[in-house]
């Protein structure tokens, strides 16, 4: 009797446990599956930039550049795409680019959202900015080809934070530093600049990816990063996770991997 209430106790006992063990695995693989979305994070109306009035010359030159792109477009397979026509209070500078691990089917898909949702949250403003997981979509009056945009800059970060003895901040700056030569190195042929890579700090792995749009130098690029990480130390250090997003250069840290399961860009090990 007593070795039936032993056993009947330590039966009680696992029960927590594993229990514990299949919440903890479940919340893994659900922030996994949701930093594999595509999710909504954040736009800008240009509103010192004006509005546009229906079937003017700023219309026609919009709707020349937005709707004549092709599924089978190489801008999708790229994942980048900067035009510029018209002039004068008709110019209009679109540049669209998406992560370096999505390209075809998921960056035209991408595209599709953010112009949607542009339409929407800024009706008939000419100049507007969206960001997305997967792309970012600018639609402006001014000409920033060859130049770097340090204005439309965003930082997110995990709220929680990491203990400061655990380790420094050096070591996932190693890690971005060390992408960034990586990214510069393979230059931008394939229309970006942009490296993955993961490092292994005590017992956990941080993954990380750069990236910086085809239009930059890579001096420019290696500034631009350098550049976004002293601007928000505040939002970026000692946080279980963060991102800078910009139109000329991104960068993100997490720890688990966030990029497209089936991608051809692999982690690379640092």
């Amino acid at each position: 009797m007593a070795m039936m209430a032993m056993c009947v106790s330590k039966r009680l006992l696992l029960l927590p446990i594993l229990a514990m063990m299949a919440i903890q695995f479940l919340f893994v693989r659900t922030v996994s599956s949701v930093n594999m979305t595509n999710s909504y994070l954040h736009h800008k109306c240009f509103v010192d930039q004006g509005k546009y009035e229906p079937e003017s010359e700023y219309e026609e030159n919009l709707n020349r550049i937005i709707d004549p792109i092709p599924v089978t477009s190489e801008s999708f397979e790229r994942g980048t795409k900067m035009e510029m026509i018209g002039e004068g209070s008709d110019l209009i500078s679109f540049t669209l680019q998406c992560r370096g691990d999505t390209s075809g089917p998921r960056c035209r898909s991408c595209y599709a959202t953010a112009l949607s949702a542009l339409r929407r949250r800024c009706p008939s403003y000419k100049g507007r900015m969206i960001w997305y997981d997967q792309c970012i979509l600018e639609i402006s009056t001014i000409d920033s080809l060859d130049k770097i945009d340090y204005s439309n800059n965003l930082c997110m970060s995990n709220a929680k934070k990491i203990m400061a003895h655990y380790y420094s901040n050096s070591d996932w700056l190693d890690l971005i530093h060390n992408l960034t030569t990586k990214a510069i190195r393979q230059g931008n042929s394939k229309g970006m600049y942009y490296a993955a890579g993961e490092t292994r700090l005590g017992i956990d792995n941080i993954y990380a990816m750069v990236q910086c749009s085809f239009y930059l130098s890579s001096r420019d690029c290696e500034k631009c990063l350098r550049h976004n990480i002293k601007h928000y130390e505040d939002c970026l250090f000692n946080r279980q996770g963060a991102r800078v997003l910009g139109k000329s250069c991104s960068f993100r840290y997490e720890f688990y991997p966030f990029l497209l399961e089936k991608s051809s860009h692999k982690y690379l090990k640092i």
